[in-house]
């Protein structure tokens, strides 16, 4: 794969201001796969001004156009899947399987959406004796993560563009690569000049020269909650909107009546996937008193199955903060059941899957984003205390409900300070909101909900 070695701004490639470059590291065998511009204030600003220049005229752009040229995004997007995969692989350290599954594959269901969506939207309503009409917000500024590097910046980027905003785009300096490849992609659709940028760089610069500039209206952020408050304080300041999906310690909660084992599996393979690094996983498993060491049982020997079969987190940044959350949990009195802090190789930046028994709630393990591929396994005494455990941490961003009844597990559900529950193994749905409670979040991703995040509504009285 070749790295460009400038911005994407104003409908071309262009060299970037300052000489710095950020190295991209494949985390399975360490070795340097690109290098990228670190980009700059002057960088940002570039690419806003492009947005705010190219805004007036994609704006008032027909629906009809703007869902042509995301369907557009998305067959190119669909044709070029194998080398998105294999570019996800080489700077995520990702499994090839799973980057074709999902990194390369959710992005075209997920644009695909909002192509029909900017087609079939009602922007304009009659309300009595007035006409509610939505416009866009204006120029967004998106940062996105390294977790889910091309979904990420779909699930922001399509629905502005679908609303008639312009983008600037940062993406993380773990894997900018990808998002080479969405520009490329945006160019080959026929996006009209300046309506994507796309700045290369470190979050403490150019991510954060892009939340402050002025000619940004929203900045939408998917990271940790740390950074989530900062940017959400410097666009406070502005009283600029954000959108904001932030961390997760989310519930899987079993009840009784509900197929343990299935329960247990498909829990554990929630937690393993994409290598623990999903804001949304499943982390802390809910599991009646009476069936609590079967449970530890079966998740152990489940957990035991991924030796081989997961990637590497991230960096090794990440590596030693994953470790030094398996430790903290034996340090605090948890049982090791599966995994460990050892690494399993001697080279990339790999944990073993884990497993903690005997997990209390009050432990760090029970309370704080881990983001690796580590599962706490906890008691409860009745649905009062599961309940009382699954809401008792300051997110709510996700989860899960087991029980032998749908109706029974939707009850427990709808109790739960959480913004998306699965209920006995719901599938994913493209369509439906996905965002948090509590400090996991403002705002939503996905679906007409998603879109709505770009809209401002100004009505008409006669």
């Amino acid at each position: 794969m070749k790295a460009h070695d400038g911005m994407y701004i104003d409908g071309e490639w262009r060299p970037a201001t300052g000489p710095d470059l950020i190295e991209v590291v494949n985390p399975a065998d360490e070795q340097v796969v690109g290098r990228v511009p670190a980009g700059t204030a002057d960088d940002v600003d570039l690419a806003v001004r492009a947005a705010r220049a190219a805004l007036p005229a994609w704006a008032a752009t027909a629906p009809a156009e703007r869902a042509a040229r995301l369907a557009a995004l998305r067959d190119v997007l669909a044709a070029r899947k194998d080398e998105i995969a294999e570019t996800v692989t080489a700077e995520l350290g990702s499994p090839l399987k799973f980057s074709q599954n999902v990194h390369a594959a959710v992005p075209v269901a997920v644009a695909a959406s909002y192509a029909e969506l900017a087609a079939t939207h009602p922007f304009e309503e009659k309300v009595g004796n007035s006409t509610v009409h939505q416009e866009p917000i204006g120029v967004v500024g998106a940062i996105t993560p390294w977790n889910y590097p091309l979904h990420q910046i779909v699930a922001k980027v399509a629905p502005a563009l679908a609303a008639g905003c312009t983008v600037v785009l940062k993406p993380a300096e773990d894997t900018p690569l990808v998002a080479q490849l969405f520009a490329e992609a945006v160019h080959e659709a026929g996006v009209p000049a300046g309506v994507f940028n796309l700045v290369t760089g470190l979050g403490p610069v150019a991510g954060q020269a892009l939340a402050e500039h002025p000619d940004v209206d929203l900045v939408s952020f998917t990271g940790s909650t740390a950074v989530g408050r900062r940017i959400g304080a410097t666009a406070g300041a502005a009283l600029k909107k954000v959108a904001l999906e932030l961390g997760g310690k989310s519930a899987n909660v079993i009840l009784p009546s509900a197929d343990l084992a299935k329960a247990v599996n498909v829990g554990v393979a929630n937690v393993m996937s994409n290598s623990g690094q999903t804001c949304s996983a499943w982390t802390r498993m809910l599991v009646h008193t009476e069936q609590y060491d079967e449970a530890v049982e079966l998740a152990a020997a489940a957990a035991a199955k991924y030796g081989e079969r997961i990637g590497p987190v991230v960096s090794a940044k990440q590596q030693a903060r994953v470790r030094g959350y398996i430790e903290k949990g034996v340090a605090e009195g948890a049982r090791l059941v599966a995994g460990g802090p050892e690494s399993p190789r001697e080279q990339g930046y790999f944990v073993s899957p884990t497993v903690f028994a005997d997990v209390t709630p009050d432990m760090t393990i029970a309370q704080e984003e881990i983001f690796g591929p580590v599962l706490s396994v906890l008691r409860y005494e009745d649905e009062e205390d599961a309940l009382r455990i699954a809401n008792g941490t300051v997110y709510g961003l996700a989860g899960a409900v087991w029980a032998g009844e749908e109706s029974e597990a939707v009850a427990f559900a709808r109790r739960m300070d959480t913004g998306q529950i699965d209920i006995n193994g719901g599938r994913f749905n493209p369509l439906a909101p996905f965002g948090g409670y509590k400090q996991s979040g403002v705002g939503r991703e996905l679906g007409s909900h998603g879109l709505a995040e770009y809209l401002q509504t100004k009505s008409l009285q006669f």
